[in-house]
């Protein structure tokens, strides 16, 4: 309301400006007015504004104006602030003449043909890539005038193909009704789909636009790719065919926002003066997203400068003829592999229902692909481990120096003694145990010599993100005696169908923690794979109370899988702990014996060890 009055009061006051130089009457501001409150497409922006004309209009303010092309531009300036819209505009045009839309008229069937051919783009590219170019979208009553020669002479053509660009680059005129005939050559005839909501001002009258269950000719159906190129040019209806198909995701928009036009702009005369306005009277509000292309434009999916976007498009639409082959080939490795025979088959079916139902057409490049298919696998297993990778080779062997693994082991372990001899072990990282077994003489000395003579041993595990298992075997050992070799867990492997025992060692590097000493594991929610596995075991076993956080759930290391020729990798989980009763610990995580948050794990071990040992202190 507020803004109303300021509006009004505005035009009031300036328009008096005017009438102290020129011949026209008082009632031209209020027609101005008058003109946006009853034709402007966004009626809510102007409540008040009746009342507003009525307070104002024996305003007799005066100010200094040199002419009336001076006043029609701060009029726009004062209209277009005022209601936060540029499309709103007061003019002086005396020799304004209003232009007339040009009509389809009469012709003979040659000349029609010139006239679409003229007006329309077609080419069938390398590929079968189909490409359609229209600069301006016909409306209901044109296209029931030449839907057969369309037909005939390039809907015929574009059919065919397997994947189509659809060029708006150049497209700045066209019809409304034109939206759904578009639309719907690029669905299904059913479920009819409400696509658009236009509001026409004057009328004060809503249209919905649905799809047609009727076409003259075949659909180009709704799995085969369509990208829309646009441009800053790109305008009014042809924005609203890319918006609803950008958010139908039926298409992929290439090139630059568009223009952000309007669905209709009318052009009044104010009176008998030569001031115009210019009002936006219809409005488009999209179903789907509520909101509009107006004004905004519509944003790209893969913006690039429009003189880009056909090789930009031609590049996606290639990368999505080998989608198929891709989708197809990692359903068979995960089949194949997966350490869960059942989860990798019901993994890989629904992975190829995925593909059937055309949720990949709308990738974009490598990337995309890859972290859609990582999302995809990841949700339908449950298993953040299984997902797209790079093949990255492993580095080859570092030549330390032994003052250099000092220095290696120093910043990779954390060790300390608390009170009641206590003692703490900090590692955040499994190493592989060919790579450990040359430097597990200096791990002991500068490591677990700090904590072996402690009468209790904290090992926190909280920020361990996994690594190889190779050496889990090696590093339980160290807490369970040598005069017995204990089966620690067993290992099936998908991939060779065999089944691995995890044994502890006779011969171990360094001396025993043993079997006696009470020892605390603290977890979290990042303790993963490795990790996990040695938490199980101890657990399992007995060896060790668990206090924190459930564990990641994670899985034994993937390996790594090229699909097929691509460049696209897969890491899958092909090993689990051979457990009859389903998984271990992959997917679940180990749920701690006192559970409590990540922070707050050390104190509360501290704690019981405190208790425990002062107790067998006076006992003793």
């Amino acid at each position: 309301m507020a803004k109303t009055l300021i509006l009004v009061a505005s035009l009031l006051i300036l328009g008096n400006v005017f009438f102290s130089h020129a011949s026209f009457p008082p009632s031209v501001i209020v027609d101005i007015a008058t003109i946006i409150l009853n034709n402007y497409c966004s009626p809510e922006k102007l409540v008040g504004m009746k009342e507003a004309i009525e307070a104002a209009s024996s305003n007799t303010g005066i100010l200094n104006m040199p002419d009336a092309e001076t006043l029609a531009n701060v009029l726009s300036s004062g209209v277009q602030h005022t209601v936060s819209d540029p499309r709103l505009k007061v003019s002086y045009q005396p020799n304004y003449v209003p232009a007339v839309p040009p009509k389809l008229p009469p012709l003979p069937p040659e000349q029609l043909i010139a006239v679409i051919q003229n007006s329309m783009k077609l080419d069938i590219l390398e590929g079968n890539i189909g490409y359609l170019r229209i600069d301006h979208i016909l409306g209901e009553e044109a296209a029931e005038k030449v839907g057969p020669l369309l037909l005939d002479l390039v809907w015929s053509k574009i059919l065919p193909t397997s994947a189509l660009i659809f060029d708006l680059r150049y497209t700045g005129s066209g019809e409304v009704t034109g939206i759904p005939y578009i639309v719907s050559y690029f669905t299904e005839a059913e479920p009819l789909i409400h696509i658009d909501s236009i509001y026409d001002r004057p009328s004060n009258t809503t249209t919905p636009f649905f799809t047609m269950p009727d076409l003259l000719g075949q659909r180009y159906g709704a799995t085969k790719s369509i990208i829309v190129l646009t441009s800053k040019n790109t305008k009014g209806i042809a924005e609203d065919v890319a918006y609803c198909l950008q958010n139908l995701k039926r298409a992929t928009i290439v090139g630059e926002k568009t223009a952000g036009g309007s669905v209709k702009i009318d052009k009044f005369k104010v009176g008998d003066s030569d001031f115009y306005v210019t009002v936006p009277t219809a409005k488009s509000i999209n179903p789907i997203t509520g909101s509009t292309w107006e004004i905004t434009g519509v944003t790209p999916d893969v913006e690039v400068n429009a003189e880009d976007a056909l090789a930009t498009a031609i590049k996606i639409i290639n990368l999505r003829a080998k989608v198929p082959a891709i989708i197809e080939g990692s359903a068979t490795l995960i089949a194949d592999n997966y350490a869960f025979e059942n989860i990798g088959a019901d993994v890989a079916a629904k992975l190829k229902e995925q593909l059937a139902s055309g949720t990949y057409n709308m990738v974009v490049s490598k990337q995309s692909l890859e972290s859609k298919l990582s999302a995809d696998l990841q949700t339908l297993s449950g298993d953040k481990t299984l997902k797209t990778t790079s093949n990255t080779p492993a580095l080859p062997p570092m030549d330390y120096t032994p003052e250099m693994y000092i220095e290696l082991i120093k910043v990779s372990f954390h060790t300390d003694v608390f009170e009641n001899n206590i003692g703490y072990l900090r590692f955040d990282m499994f190493g592989d145990f060919e790579e450990v077994k040359p430097i597990a003489q200096v791990i002991v000395e500068h490591v677990w010599n700090k904590v072996l003579n402690t009468d209790a041993l904290i090992v926190d595990l909280r920020n361990n993100l996994g690594g190889p298992t190779t050496a889990i075997a090696g590093f339980c050992s160290y807490f369970f005696d040598a005069d017995k070799q204990i089966v620690l867990d067993k290992l099936y492997d998908r991939s060779s169908g065999t089944i691995t025992e995890l044994q502890t060692l006779p011969e171990l590097t360094g001396v025993r923690y043993g079997s006696k000493k009470s020892v605390i594991i603290l977890t979290s929610g990042a303790t993963a794979g490795a990790a996990e596995e040695f938490v199980y075991i101890m657990k399992k076993l007995g060896r060790a109370m668990i206090i924190g956080e459930t564990t990641a759930g994670a899985s034994h290391p993937p390996k790594t899988f090229q699909v097929g020729e691509t460049d696209i990798f897969l890491s899958i989980p092909t090993v689990h702990s051979d457990n009859s009763a389903g998984p271990a610990w992959e997917g679940a995580g180990i749920a701690p014996h006192i559970p409590v948050p990540a922070d707050g794990a050390l104190d509360t071990a501290k704690g019981i060890f405190n208790k425990h040992l002062a107790v067998k202190e006076t006992t003793s």
